[in-house]
């Protein structure tokens, strides 16, 4: 489902050939279920879509891809994502590119044990909420 730069830069040539009036999207750090679910939202509108794997490079790619949309997995325990967002957001060329964030749980080990069932007052507890962009 990911793919390296080589294969992605390839992709994008293919499609800019086929598809020239096509939105381009870029997705970085998509979990494997965030980018099934995206790719076939995204495929049904005809957008060409370029996966990122991880927020090292991704800075770099959108820059030179200069997409329509950015969706940026940001994780309060990865600083990366949040460091792709500010550097799109402060560089001129870029920071018109909207950008829809959203978060994902951290993925557990195998060797976790489940975590217990939570109780109403967990369930209703009020939840300080952060807005970006």
């Amino acid at each position: 489902m990911m793919t390296n730069a080589a294969t992605t830069a390839d992709t994008l040539r293919k499609a800019d050939a086929t598809n020239a009036g096509a939105q381009k999207v870029v997705i970085v750090n998509g979990t494997s279920q965030i980018l099934e679910m995206l790719e076939t939202v995204l495929d049904a509108g005809r957008y060409d879509v370029v996966f990122v794997e991880s927020s090292q490079h991704a800075y770099s790619q959108i820059k030179r891809v200069q997409p329509n949309l950015v969706i940026l997995c940001v994780q309060v325990d990865d600083p990366a994502g949040f460091q792709v967002l500010s550097m799109l957001k402060l560089d001129p060329d870029t920071r018109e590119i909207p950008i829809l964030t959203y978060t994902t749980e951290p993925e557990a080990d195998e060797d976790t044990e489940e975590a217990a069932e939570p109780n109403d007052s967990e369930i209703f507890a009020a939840k300080p909420a952060a807005w970006m962009n």
